[in-house]
């Protein structure tokens, strides 16, 4: 069984993000994107100057996710409004797939939301409607509730199910 930590990242681990992201995003979306928009996307939701604004502009919460302290992946939420709060990001590198990660980072997710907000809160999160974490995330106990196709630029779509758990 493996040993899972965390750390909150800050604007120094932009880098490692970068770094997490281009060995997770290839596999994850190669089969479901064009090369294209996989390049397109890539580029413009990680740069490192991106991950930056969206740490200190617009106050997302990154957390570095280690596997038997080597970094396994990467989660990010952000407040939405009011008592919702969306996961932007919940990435594990592909050799942790099936291992426990994934679960250990919705955990920490919701725990390091009820450090914050300790009432009752709703968590959302996009997943391409492609995407066979689908699963995954209802075994976690999300339920899809709604579909947006949001246009990212280039001519391109992110077509994905809104899924959501309640907190109590």
């Amino acid at each position: 069984m493996m040993n899972f930590s965390s750390r909150k990242a800050d604007t120094n681990d932009c880098s490692l993000i970068r770094d997490l992201a281009s060995r997770i995003w290839e596999p994850t979306y190669g089969s479901i994107l064009s090369k294209e928009q996989l390049t397109y996307m890539f580029e413009m939701m990680y740069s490192t100057e991106n991950i930056r604004r969206q740490m200190t502009e617009l106050q997302h919460r990154y957390f570095i996710v280690f596997a038997d302290g080597q970094p396994a992946g990467y989660l990010s939420f952000e407040k939405k409004s009011g008592d919702t709060f969306i996961f932007q990001k919940i990435y594990t590198v592909p050799e942790f797939h099936g291992k426990g990660a994934g679960r250990y980072m919705v955990e920490l997710g919701i725990s390091s939301i009820k450090a914050i907000h300790p009432q009752p809160f709703t968590v959302e999160l996009y997943v391409n409607r492609e995407n066979p974490a689908t699963g995954f995330y209802e075994h976690m106990g999300f339920e899809k509730s709604g579909t947006r196709d949001h246009y990212i630029g280039n001519g391109y779509y992110m077509n994905d199910y809104i899924m959501s758990i309640r907190v109590e």
